[in-house]
């Protein structure tokens, strides 16, 4: 057997410490990231969920931004849930004028699409690739994917609207499956750290 994937959990902001139970259940070693010399350090890595202005402030206010924006360049496998979604958007839409991300999936995310926190809902999800029948969504003030390029693959949709979306080593969903109690999303990213070691 080989030895799990190292995978961090960007802990700047957010909802962190479910991510972390969410992939030792899939049996990787999760640990927080806040620090470069940290981020050095993991094989792979989830951005949580959270408020995507503050994580892309707290991003650069820690030194975090240029050298997640190299790794992510470089290959190293990523998550985005909801705000970890627009920080791995190409392009925005309804984002602040300073509002930074990191790229990664070629698509444009528009912010809080599904409406605001007394609109959050679950529904349940048919997500390709992943065996079992649909996974549970939870989608709290979630962004919705308006389109994608060429070398992104859709990976599930509701209502009409993209919701989880890959490219490469890159995997962003608008909802949260960590809030769940289903870890089938988050061995699905395991299993696409390890095809990549």
């Amino acid at each position: 057997m080989n030895n799990p994937p190292v995978i961090g959990v960007l802990a700047l902001q957010g909802d962190v410490r479910e991510h972390l139970i969410a992939l030792a259940a899939a049996d990787a070693v999760a640990r927080p990231v806040r620090r470069p010399e940290e981020l050095a350090e993991v094989d792979a890595l989830v951005i949580p969920g959270g408020e995507s202005t503050t994580m892309s402030k707290l991003a650069v206010l820690f030194g975090m931004l240029e050298p997640l924006r190299e790794r992510v360049r470089a290959g190293m496998p990523v998550y985005g849930t909801c705000a970890g979604m627009i920080m791995l958007a190409d392009k925005l839409l309804d984002g602040r004028d300073d509002q930074e991300t990191l790229g990664g999936i070629d698509m444009i995310v528009r912010r809080n699409a599904f409406g605001r926190q007394n609109e959050s809902f679950e529904a349940k999800i048919d997500f390709s690739g992943i065996a079992g029948g649909p996974v549970e969504g939870v989608f709290i003030r979630a962004p919705w994917v308006e389109s994608v390029g060429a070398s992104a693959e859709v990976l599930a949709t509701y209502d009409g609207h993209t919701v989880a979306v890959r490219q490469g080593n890159v995997l962003a969903t608008s909802f949260h499956p960590e809030l769940t109690g289903d870890d089938r999303v988050h061995a699905y990213f395991v299993d696409m750290v390890r095809a990549a070691l």
